[in-house]
């Protein structure tokens, strides 16, 4: 049996070893075969991973294949696919969500019929919630602009986190009580796509906040005229009471200086200035300090998203536009563990905390996440004076102590007389 076999195992090998010299004679290459052509160009071989199946991987020397799209990797295959079966599904969940609203009614009638047959006289909610008109905070004449110019400099997951922020502004800002007009600067670009695509257009129903296409420099004079007018708003918290005090020191100064001269009473007052506003663009890399907000004035924020990766960027474009920067008083009120950049949601946050409280420590605290490490220098302060006296209290408890040991320790020195006896024999 042995013998018999081994014949027919060998005419295999050479059955197999005459097909794979067919193989190489012949020039045509085939899917799944792995050569070369006769000018050594590489055969296409195509993935093995059903992923890349569809995928269309071109030749070498192909002039289309330069003009195509780089190849997708796996990862950035699974997500392109995730995100056409969410958009595909759309339509799908909308009708979904609105039959579950609509057995959510008939759930709630249901219930107040069977409240009403037991004798209740109570009548039920709304389903929705009355819209509301104008927002309840006071608004206040400040503008504060969220400059868009940098999406070359940020990638798309970064491009998306910045409309999240911007949206959560307006949000907060609505909130507030004391609300500032908001604008956005270099309108356009895959901001705006994102906006009218999957955000639905819903920024074209936001009142009190501007979108404009022009850069951040006419964008601001524009914003004059956001400001004046009767929806330009009033003097209100932080601003209306700043301007009380220095409104009474002024009294108090025309009292003591009446007989100075005309010079003294032409010289130019803060309310004068606050009159005409400013333009400032904050930025962290600034020397100088923002010490309160004035009215009139625009206040700019760069709309970046960087992980820090462009240093220094909205400081030099606001230099070479010669826009005055102003950085927030953080390292005057604040010890953080972490680096002092801010997005541009708490930027808006913290200036709108100051317009309520009139005190920027206050404003860092409610904002600020505590992952920052923040903490007023005061309660640090205070801390350390409390290590001090601590420590003040062991030394002198060590000196009381050092003493009673001294006092405790027996006289050893020989008494008079004995010293005498031996002054005497010698």
């Amino acid at each position: 049996m042995e013998a018999e076999g081994r014949p027919a195992k060998m005419r295999k090998l050479e059955h197999a070893q005459e097909t794979e010299d067919a193989t190489m004679d012949d020039t045509t290459p085939t899917i799944g075969q792995v050569g070369t052509q006769k000018n050594d160009a590489p055969v296409i071989k195509p993935s093995e991973d059903s992923e890349n199946a569809g995928a269309i991987v071109p030749q070498e020397g192909d002039e289309a294949a330069g003009e195509a799209a780089p190849k997708l990797s796996k990862n950035q295959l699974k997500k392109q696919r995730r995100w056409e079966r969410w958009e595909a599904g759309r339509e799908d969940r909308k009708v979904k969500r609105k039959e579950k609203i609509k057995a959510k009614k008939e759930r709630r009638r249901t219930e107040w019929e069977e409240q009403r047959v037991q004798g209740s006289t109570e009548q039920p909610p709304p389903f929705r919630a009355p819209r509301r008109g104008e927002p309840p905070g006071v608004q206040v004449p400040i503008t504060i602009l969220f400059d868009c110019d940098f999406e070359e400099y940020m990638h798309d997951h970064e491009l998306k986190s910045l409309g999240l922020q911007i949206t959560r502004s307006y949000s907060d800002n609505r909130k507030a009580p004391f609300r500032c007009h908001l604008g956005i600067s270099s309108w356009g670009g895959k901001m705006k796509e994102r906006f009218d695509g999957v955000l639905a257009k819903q920024y074209t129903s936001w009142k009190g906040f501007q979108f404009c296409e022009e850069d951040f420099v006419k964008t601001s004079e524009m914003s004059k005229d956001w400001m004046k007018g009767p929806r330009g708003g009033e003097i209100a918290g932080a601003l209306a009471k700043y301007q009380a005090n220095q409104k009474q020191a002024e009294d108090e100064g025309e009292g003591e200086g009446e007989g100075e001269g005309e010079e003294a009473q032409k010289a130019p007052t803060d309310a004068d200035a606050d009159e005409e506003g400013e333009i400032v663009y904050l930025s962290a890399e600034s020397d100088n300090t923002l010490e309160r907000l004035k009215p009139n004035s625009t206040y700019i924020i760069g709309g970046l998203v960087d992980k820090n990766r462009h240093k220094g960027l909205c400081y030099k474009r606001a230099l070479d536009r010669g826009i005055k920067t102003a950085k927030l008083p953080i390292g005057e009120f604040l010890q953080m563990d972490s680096r002092k950049v801010l997005v541009t949601n708490h930027v808006l946050d913290i200036m709108l905390k100051w317009l309520e409280h009139d005190d920027w420590g206050k404003a860092f605290i409610e904002v600020l996440p505590k992952r920052k490490g923040g903490v007023l220098k005061t309660e640090e302060e205070e801390g350390e004076e409390g290590e001090e006296g601590d420590l003040d209290g062991e030394e002198e408890a060590a000196e009381e102590e050092t003493e009673e040991d001294v006092q405790s320790i027996p006289d050893r020195s020989p008494p008079p007389a004995y010293e005498d006896i031996n002054q005497a024999s010698t």
